[in-house]
């Protein structure tokens, strides 16, 4: 219990962020488990569906999955006939990736699903104090600044 932690871990923002993170992820997981989906499916249909077919590697970088993740995931996607996958026309070594007619539909159900995740976790918060928060979790996103500074 939160109750039972020293007080200067209880406040320290590092700390707080986590648990609310693990909080978030935990129902998010649950939510999209429910559906018979996880997470990285709904990246890959999400990044399909708003920037266009793609090779599996450029893929992977929009969606920050790992090239195996992102093997496994787009499988397990055109099984279920929600994307399906090509020979790149400019490569034929490698696969292009598109989202089918049902792999919309289905992202669209999990949209909702995902939105009410959002509600679930910010319901304590008024819509004032929601754009707040999010105007301050997106100034905490790292930064190619951060990258460069971690590189040197």
């Amino acid at each position: 219990m939160t109750e039972d932690l020293p007080e200067r871990l209880r406040r320290l923002p590092t700390w707080m962020l986590s648990q609310a993170a693990a909080r978030a992820h935990r129902l998010l997981a649950e939510a999209l488990a429910d559906s018979d989906a996880r997470g990285h499916h709904y990246r890959l249909l999400a990044a399909l569906q708003d920037q266009g077919p793609t090779n599996q590697v450029v893929l992977g970088h929009r969606t920050a999955l790992d090239r195996s993740d992102v093997a496994v995931g787009l499988a397990e996607l055109e099984q279920r006939g929600l994307a399906h996958r090509d020979p790149d026309p400019d490569d034929g070594r490698r696969k292009r990736v598109q989202i089918t007619d049902a792999g919309t539909r289905f992202l669209a159900d999990l949209d909702e699903v995902v939105g009410a995740v959002q509600d679930e976790v910010l319901h304590q918060l008024t819509p004032e104090e929601r754009r707040t928060f999010l105007d301050l979790l997106t100034r905490l996103q790292p930064s190619a600044d951060d990258a460069a500074r971690r590189a040197t």
